[in-house]
Parts: structure tokens; sequence; C-alpha cells
């Protein structure tokens, strides 16, 4: 069992009031997910400063100002960071692919948990609440939002096992069920030589997705192949820079609902966790459909 939400804010009033909002939604999904949690934001100005660069990583050797200064050497140009709980963040006024080269180099051992201009995931082993703290979520501003709590099932409680995953440039998936068949496909996704940082099934949903996208297909396609191709029950959000999409399997036996305004989109496990929408008691609100790709776009 795992809590999923998200939200697509319409309304650029309203966008320096995400971190709080996602902070209210993450903290009710806490009950479904102590293991661990994890955000991704789009558009926090601290996070992701116009004109620059971000990549964020877990489990880095080194204490952040050690880290920056090491990024720093490996590009050749400044890099600022900082520490969100176990998550440290890096900016710079560079193509996302070259600090994510740096990063590497510099950070051996380190996992990247996101790339580009739009995007910062952070995410580590914990309970919601303490975590949402370490992150420093209330303070966060942008223009859409995805959150996990995580009942790990699948595999061990790790930093690199929670969500979201983010495996391409402003890529982002969380996921509430299991894949039956994800070694299978792991497998063959391997084999056309894609490396994988974790044993979590959700990765190999995320991989499959950057995948299709990679080769052209729009959110909506990438979502309907992986109908076709993943067995399992499941729910699933992926966002990207332009879009925030919602899937669910063919017997959708995991919760989920959707709520739309003028203002906002909002997706979670349960209806609770958007009481705390302004305007939700206006919102049209329904359940996704079994394998209907529900998709907005910015």
């Amino acid at each position: 069992m795992c809590g999923i939400a998200g939200l697509h804010l319409r309304d650029a009033a309203l966008q320096p009031q995400l971190g709080s909002l996602l902070q209210t939604m993450l903290c009710q999904a806490a009950e479904r997910g102590t293991d661990a949690a994890g955000v991704g934001l789009y558009g926090d100005p601290s996070l992701n400063p116009a004109g620059r660069a971000t990549v964020c990583v877990i489990e880095s050797p080194l204490a952040a100002a050690e880290a920056v200064a090491g990024v720093e050497r490996a590009l050749g140009q400044p890099v600022q960071g900082r520490a969100s709980g176990q998550t440290t963040v890096f900016t710079a006024a560079v193509d996302p692919a070259l600090l994510e080269t740096a990063v590497r180099t510099a950070l051996p051992g380190a996992v990247v948990t996101s790339r580009g201009e739009n995007l910062a995931v952070l995410k580590g082993t914990g309970h919601p609440d303490d975590l949402a703290t370490t992150f420093r979520l209330a303070d966060a501003g942008g223009y859409q939002g995805v959150a996990h709590t995580r009942m790990a099932t699948e595999s061990a409680v790790t930093s690199t096992g929670s969500h979201p995953y983010s495996v391409g440039p402003d890529q982002c998936m969380v996921h509430n069920g299991s894949f039956a068949n994800h070694a299978t496909i792991r497998r063959e996704l391997m084999a056309e030589g894609i490396e994988f940082d974790s044993q979590n099934d959700t990765e190999v949903g995320a991989r499959f997705v950057a995948k299709q996208l990679a080769e052209g297909a729009d959110v909506e396609k990438a979502l309907r192949l992986l109908c076709e191709r993943f067995d399992g029950f499941y729910t699933l959000l992926v966002a990207t820079e332009n879009s925030f999409a919602v899937v669910r399997d063919a017997i959708a036996c995991k919760p989920a609902v959707v709520a739309e305004t003028d203002q906002w989109v909002a997706m979670a496990s349960e209806y609770r966790y958007l009481t705390g929408l302004p305007g939700v008691e206006n919102a049209r609100i329904f359940e996704p459909e079994p394998e209907v790709v529900y998709a907005w776009e910015r």
C-alpha cells in the first residue's frame, strides 16, 4: 500500500502556495506509507532558477558543501547547491546533461534522482511528515508537483527505493501497486543498454515510459503502451515539463480520485487528501476509468 498525490496549477496566482498545498496532501497520505516519501516539484524558483539546470542526487558520499566544490571543479563553472534532507540539489547555468556529467564525475556512487530545467525530485526514507520538513516543502512554489508515501513491498526500504522516479529530463512517475512482470521487462530494457539504479518495479515503469518519450511518443501514447505491456495492479501519476497524466490498470483496484477546477487539477489515492485545496467544494470530482489515460497540458 502506498499513497500518491499530485497538483497541476492552472492559476498562476496559486503558484507561491504549491508547496504548502502539496505538503497537506502528502501528510494526509502518510497513513498509506511510512517507510519513505518524496516529491517532484516543477518550477520552484529556488530549486529551478530561471536559466539554470538542476540535478538532484541521493546517497552522496560527501556533505553538501564539499559536494558543491567537487562538482564545480568537475564542471569548471560556478555551481550552487544545498542539502534538502537526504537529497542534495545542484544548479548551474549550463545544459542539464553537462551538469549531470559533472555530478556523476565528482560524486561516484551517488544516485541521480532528477535532471532538467524545471524539475527537482526530493526523496528519502522516514516518516512523510518529517521528510516534508527536511524538504522545506511548505516554502516551495511552482506550477506542478507530485508526491508519494511508500510502504515497501517489491524492494527494500532504501532511499533508492523511494519515489518519485525521474529517469528522463523533467520526467517524473509515482506509483501505487505492483507490476507482476517487471523482472522480464527489466531484462529486456537492460538488453537494450538501459541501466537501473534500484531493484524497484516502479523504476522499470519509469524507464519504459522514458524510452517511449525518447522515441517520440507523447505521454498519452507512452502510458497506453505501458498498459499493453505491463501486468499487475497499479495507479500511476506521470508528469513532464508540460503535462500531468493519470492511468489505472484494467482492474482498477488501486484507489484514485481526480478533482478539477478552473484553477487546478489534482489527483490522489483518497479524497481526503484534497480537502485543503481552495474551491474543492465546487470541483468536478471523478474516479478514473480502467486503462483510460487522463492527461492535462500546460
